[in-house]
């Protein structure tokens, strides 16, 4: 017999939630109503799709399986939704664009306006997340990222190249004094990101800048955040290395170091072939293009 859309559809809300409780709420269905629809799934399939633990729901092998293949589909689905409800005439529907928590709030979030006022079909998500999302499966539509794709079957575009400052506040080089050269970054506090996930290649290089190779500075701090190291930086906690795509939000800070060598960053604009068409898709690119030259990079 055919498998219900329904069924599966609840299959892999269970599946991706982990209970029946939570893929109730997803689905706005009860958790008994959820646990009957898998329960007639297995009885269809003759095949366990769950272990039931005290802490949750497991998928077994065969729901490992099964899951692979719904979760493609409906991705692919909402992919073919989305291109289907687009205008011929002119871009219109929503667009989910994922980039690092710095560059989307910082340089992104407030040029956003101008390309809206111009689009006004068009609405769009913003995912800010360090880590990649998965294009593939239709976790975000387009990509900002800083650093060359790592899925091959992803369309890119080199968008721009971006520096670093060192920076400090006022009040803490005042106390501490003004590094003249590279070495006397060993006297002063240093906040990097640290080690995880970090969304941009060579992040923590001030640690290391001047240093033998495998002995970097002790850091004062790690935050997994940009936007929480400006923050700590602002707050006179001490000197961090910053991407220049933060632009004005420097205003009040003092960069030291100006002539110090430091990697770049560079930036990609990514999407899956199945966008290859859209037209949300190049109204973006091509604004991301415009505001880039504008800003000089």
């Amino acid at each position: 017999m055919p498998i219900d859309w329904d069924k599966l559809r609840v299959f892999h809300a269970v599946a991706e939630a982990g209970s029946f409780t939570h893929a109730g709420e997803t689905l706005n269905l009860s958790q008994s109503a959820v646990s009957r629809q898998i329960q007639a799934l297995e009885e269809a399939l003759t095949v366990p799709l769950f272990h039931r633990h005290a802490r949750g729901l497991i998928l077994t092998e065969q729901g490992e399986t099964l899951n692979r293949t719904v979760r493609e589909v409906f991705a692919k689905l909402a992919m073919t939704e989305a291109l289907l409800t687009e205008s011929r005439e002119r871009p219109a529907g929503r667009l989910k664009v994922t980039t690092t928590t710095g560059f989307g709030s910082a340089w992104l979030a407030p040029r956003l306006r101008r390309m809206l006022d111009t689009h006004p079909e068009i609405s769009v998500t913003l995912l800010l997340d360090d880590s990649d999302l998965d294009l593939a499966m239709r976790e975000a539509d387009v990509a900002i990222r800083m650093h060359p794709p790592k899925q091959p079957d992803l369309i890119q575009r080199h968008i721009a190249t971006f520096g670093w400052r060192v920076c400090g506040s006022a009040a803490y080089l005042k106390a501490t004094g003004i590094p003249q050269r590279v070495e006397d970054l060993d006297a002063h506090r240093l906040i990097v990101y640290g080690d995880y996930r970090p969304p941009i290649d060579n992040i923590n290089w001030l640690s290391e800048a001047g240093r033998r190779p495998g002995t970097p500075r002790r850091a004062a701090i790690e935050i997994n955040s940009l936007p929480g190291m400006l923050e700590a930086v602002r707050s006179g906690l001490g000197l961090a290395a910053l991407p220049d795509y933060i632009g004005g939000h420097f205003d009040d800070l003092v960069q030291v170091l100006p002539g110090v060598k430091a990697p770049r960053i560079e930036a990609f604009f990514v999407y899956p072939e199945e966008m290859r068409h859209s037209k949300r898709v190049s109204v973006f690119r091509d604004f991301l293009v415009a505001e880039l030259a504008n800003t000089g990079h």
